[in-house]
């Protein structure tokens, strides 16, 4: 049996835009709402580039990747053709107006994957004074 963790109202959620949620490992989880107040959770990680999702934009049942464009079905959580890979799809549970996920899923689902680095990537500290 699953325990539900209480993540927000519907309404909370913009129509056609997501929120973000936050775990102890792992990436944020991205929670989306279409306009027909359908509300849709997967990793916050194009499985492209690793593009925010949530930063995407909601049309459908479908998120566009704000990096490259990718179509990502939010239903199965996959990129749509010509295009491949998936991204981790997350259980939502809507009730009495609340979006409930799985805490089980939060606490074990692709906890191994940290979010890209922007910008340069510094290999090893330069002693003061030198550089």
């Amino acid at each position: 049996m699953s325990e539900w963790k209480k993540i927000c109202l519907v309404d909370e959620i913009p129509v056609l835009g997501s929120r973000r949620v936050a775990r102890a490992q792992g990436m944020d989880v991205a929670v989306f709402r279409n306009d027909q107040d359908q509300v849709f959770a997967v990793l916050d990680r194009c499985p492209h580039k690793g593009g925010p999702l949530s930063q995407g934009i909601v049309f459908g049942t479908s998120v566009a990747c704000p990096l490259h464009n990718w179509t990502i079905d939010l239903e199965g959580g996959c990129a749509k053709a010509p295009d491949e890979g998936c991204v981790q799809k997350f259980s939502v549970r809507v009730e009495s107006g609340a979006v409930h996920l799985d805490a089980g899923e939060l606490a074990t689902l692709a906890i191994d994957l940290s979010p890209p680095i922007a910008g340069p990537k510094l290999l090893s500290p330069l002693p003061l004074g030198e550089g």
